[in-house]
């Protein structure tokens, strides 16, 4: 595409001649390059295919904003993003841009972003002889004293050449004439100052007046020139010149000195007499301005002294040109140079510029990623002008020098985590090695984006709920709670119940969650004689891309409420019926055991603690009842009062809040002790049968509980062994049978440990209130003997 502006590619190679010299110096992310371009090229000219010498691709160069990095004023070279040229902005005037440098070289920056990249080039810009020699008069007069002796000389104005190099002036030529030649002084910097040298005695009788034409002459090819018309007035008599006392003046002077020190004192003297002897001192003709603004000279006494402010910076070094003249009618002048080395102080702080920067870089960004570019620089010279950068504070940052000089980058030296600090504020200390040292600082904010690095995390791990049975289908019973450390989007948490199928998916098949809150709703009520425990997983997971998960056990322990009455198992009639005939002889002694009622409550705790009292008896000096176990026993021996036969009625209830019971009812006989053996033998059978019945179905009841306490115990184990150490909820379940078919459950919750008991109690339990009445707190007694409740 062809810019406004731009010169076609055969138009282009008659103004610049592209010099293939580019040097490319690698190091990560930098690169340097050099070219030379001629000055005074057209606007548009190309100077170098500098996205294809950069290795750059051209179809991002736009997206990534490659430029160049330049000033308020106009820069002189752009940039095509389309297809990465660097281009001639603006006409290049070597004199102006480098005044009189001998090599004239531009430096440019060229960044490129996403990810950030620094690149120099550097532009040489050639001269071409467009400036010819030029003085400052059309013409000069001199006076010279016809007594002037043979090789006298004669300083002349010089001539200017705004080119540098070889198109500056290379030399002086005089027109023909046989009193004078030309003599020049090369004092560097294409500072050449022509003398007239009079190389044969001049006689004014002969010839008052000459004129002469002086020639400068630059290097070109074609060269260029200059010219100056001398008038030379010869003069009579004053044949002695001034002469200075020292062949070389060279004084050194620290900068900053205070206005009217003085520097140094000249001193010349003329043999002359009288007004051709009188010596006055003054500039020479080819002072620079800079001269004369800063020093003084006394025309009497010689003395140069402070007029203005001396900077090393501005100026290491004067050569001041200074003429001695007496008062003769044809003054005679003698030139001497005094030479003034200014001394350096540490007068100027570093200054810090940050050339780019970008304030925000996400956290998971590498170690050494460039924060910001940093420019250093301070006038002074030498160990004053030498800098030492550093970084203050101990944050994940560092300095790390650049290719070019007194240039830095700031790059991630660790880990960045947004969550352990959002944003950094970095000052970067720069300090001189003068003496005194001075210091600067510059400080730039970085702020830490958010990347999704933090998986939401659970204020519990795991989660313990107890749960009363019988509960409200479709209410909240608990809720669980995640948090993520990451912000926004990243820390938007969603919860969802983890399906992993068998038992688990079954179980949690009558649960829900609130995706939002993590509310976990019941959709039917519980039933803690089907199932005391399940547990499942809850899943929580952010909004970030890509999304990160963690989840947690919820285990669940359901309590029991007292919604199951007693269930007389013996006595048991024919029919059904909790009825028994009992017969003992009438011989037999107090405390004979007549029988026993035995009973089983589905429910646990209080809830499935038995207790047996008598209801119903028609004598109660006769027969006692155990209230825990059921026996029923002759409390005296029979006398002949006593009736035969006796009615019981056992009433068997829990100890529920509200309690269940149950009857029984018993018929004893008492018979005379041979009837008694021989019903015994008979009754023995057939009570041997019903004892084998109720034995079965207790071995089946025991078995199906204790296969159901030995799953749950081995589900516990299972999950004790994949949880934290300090998971230390138990439940642990245990059937015993003696005479009345019991429970006990024990478990743990934080630092307190509970157990649902039957009718014997440690020393020392106490009841938690709220708990159903059915659970007790247990002292922890791993460290101390003791019997731990349960039932019998």
């Amino acid at each position: 595409m062809k810019q406004r502006g731009f010169l076609t590619w055969s138009e282009r190679r008659g103004w610049v001649a592209l010099v293939p010299l580019f040097v490319l110096l690698w190091n990560g992310a930098h690169a340097q390059i050099k070219y030379s371009i001629s000055e005074e090229v057209k606007e548009g000219t190309i100077v170098g295919h500098l996205a294809k010498d950069l290795g750059l691709n051209k179809n991002t160069l736009k997206d990534r904003v490659f430029r160049i990095v330049s000033g308020p004023s106009e820069p002189l070279f752009q940039v095509n993003q389309n297809d990465g040229i660097l281009y001639v902005n603006r006409k290049v005037d070597r004199e102006q841009v480098c005044e009189r440098s001998s090599a004239c070289l531009i430096n440019l920056k060229t960044v490129l972003e996403n990810p950030l990249e620094i690149h120099y080039v550097d532009v040489e810009v050639v001269d071409v002889n467009d400036n010819s020699p030029t003085f400052s008069e059309k013409e000069t007069n001199l006076e010279i004293s016809e007594s002037a002796v043979r090789g006298a000389r004669f300083q002349l104005q010089a001539a200017r050449d705004a080119d540098s190099g070889q198109f500056s002036i290379q030399q002086y030529k005089l027109s023909h004439n046989e009193h004078f030649h030309i003599e020049v002084k090369d004092r560097g910097e294409d500072r050449k100052i022509p003398f007239l040298v009079l190389q044969k005695q001049l006689d004014r009788e002969t010839a008052t007046k000459h004129k002469l034409l002086l020639t400068a002459i630059d290097g070109g090819k074609p060269a260029k020139s200059g010219t100056i018309e001398i008038n030379v007035e010869v003069l009579d008599v004053n044949d002695n010149s001034p002469m200075f006392t020292k062949e070389v003046y060279s004084v050194m002077l620290s900068e900053n000195t205070p206005i009217g020190v003085t520097v140094t004192r000249v001193n010349a003297t003329d043999l002359d007499e009288g007004l051709n002897g009188e010596v006055i001192y003054l500039f020479g003709k080819e002072v620079d301005r800079n001269i004369l603004e800063r020093f003084v000279l006394n025309q009497i006494s010689g003395e140069i002294t402070v007029k203005g402010p001396i900077d090393f910076e501005e100026n290491q070094s004067y050569e001041i040109d200074i003429r001695a003249s007496d008062k003769g009618p044809a003054p005679l002048t003698t030139d001497k140079s005094v030479f003034i080395k200014i001394i350096d102080v540490n007068d100027n702080s570093p200054e810090i510029e940050v050339t780019s920067f970008s304030n925000t870089i996400p956290e998971d960004s590498r170690i050494g990623t460039t924060v910001a570019l940093i420019s250093v620089n301070d006038l002074d010279s030498g160990l004053n002008g030498k800098v030492i950068c550093f970084l203050n504070d101990n944050f994940p940052f560092t300095l790390t020098p650049s290719m070019q000089d007194r240039m830095y980058s700031v790059v991630t030296k660790a880990s960045l985590d947004r969550e352990f600090q959002p944003q950094y504020d970095v000052t970067i200390s720069c300090r001189d090695a003068g003496e005194p040292p001075l210091s600067s600082e510059n400080t730039i904010s970085v702020v830490v984006s958010d990347v999704n690095d933090n998986s939401p995390e659970f204020s519990l791990r795991p989660y313990t709920f107890y749960l009363t049975e019988n509960n409200a289908a479709g209410s909240s019973v608990f809720s669980v709670s995640a948090f993520d450390r990451d912000e926004n989007e990243n820390a938007l948490i969603s919860y969802h119940i983890l399906k992993e199928g068998g038992e688990n998916s079954k179980q949690a098949s009558f649960i829900d969650i609130n995706t939002e809150n993590g509310d976990i709703l019941a959709l039917k009520s519980l039933d803690f004689e089907t199932m005391k425990t399940f547990h499942f997983q809850v899943v929580a997971t952010d909004s970030g891309t890509p999304s990160l998960s963690s989840n947690v056990t919820v285990n669940v322990f359901i309590l029991d409420q007292n919604d199951n009455a007693p269930v007389i198992l013996y006595p048991v009639s024919a029919n059904g019926s909790a009825e028994g005939v009992e017969e003992i002889p009438r011989n037999v002694n107090a405390g004979h055991l007549v029988t026993k009622v035995r009973a089983y409550d589905a429910d646990i705790g209080y809830n499935g603690w038995l207790l047996f009292s008598l209801q119903e008896v028609t004598d109660h000096s006769l027969f006692g009842l155990d209230r825990y176990t059921g026996q029923i026993r002759t409390l005296r021996s029979f006398t002949e009062t006593d009736e035969a036969e006796h009615k019981l009625v056992i009433l068997v209830k829990d100890n529920g809040n509200v309690s269940l019971s149950a009857t029984a009812t018993v018929i004893v006989k008492a018979v005379e002790p041979k009837e008694a053996f021989a019903a015994s033998d008979v009754k023995s059978a057939a009570k041997d049968e019903e004892e084998n019945n109720v034995t079965f179905y207790l071995m089946i009841t025991l078995g199906s509980v204790s296969a159901l306490f030995l799953i749950s115990i081995i589900v516990l184990i299972v999950m004790q062994c994949s949880k934290p150490a300090d998971y230390s909820s138990k439940y642990l379940q245990d059937a015993n049978y003696d005479g009345t078919l019991c429970h006990s459950i024990q478990y743990r919750s934080g630092d307190r440990r509970y157990m649902l008991v039957g009718p014997r109690m440690s020393i020392g339990s106490t009841i938690v209130p709220g708990s159903n009445g059915n659970t007790l707190v247990v002292p922890d007694r791993r460290r101390a003997s003791g019997e731990y409740l349960n039932w019998l």
